[in-house]
């Protein structure tokens, strides 16, 4: 498996409840593009304050690192990439296999 893990922060004035249709629309992927398993988010919730700025988080699960790079470029994942995109002040995406 593969997971793909990323961090938000939001651009100043993205309320909550644009930032929920974020992610609502993220894991409304799941179904329509192959290997796309699982996805879960939040906002980051620690006292630890290492979270640079980054206010919400997401951990994708793919079956394959194949289906992961095929869901790259997918017309759903690009779609989705319209909308969120413009919100975001900072983006950071790491992968790993598991």
């Amino acid at each position: 498996m593969t997971k793909h893990y990323g961090m938000f922060q939001f651009k100043e004035g993205v309320n909550d409840t644009e930032i929920d249709h974020c992610f609502r629309t993220m894991k409304g992927m799941i179904g329509k593009i192959p290997g796309l398993l699982d996805m879960e988010y939040g906002p980051y919730e620690s006292t630890e304050g290492l979270n640079d700025g980054y206010t919400h988080g997401f951990i994708m699960t793919f079956d394959s690192p194949e289906s992961r790079e095929a869901y790259l470029p997918h017309p759903v994942h690009e779609k989705v990439k319209e909308m969120v995109i413009p919100k975001l002040e900072r983006v950071v995406v790491f992968d790993f296999n598991v």
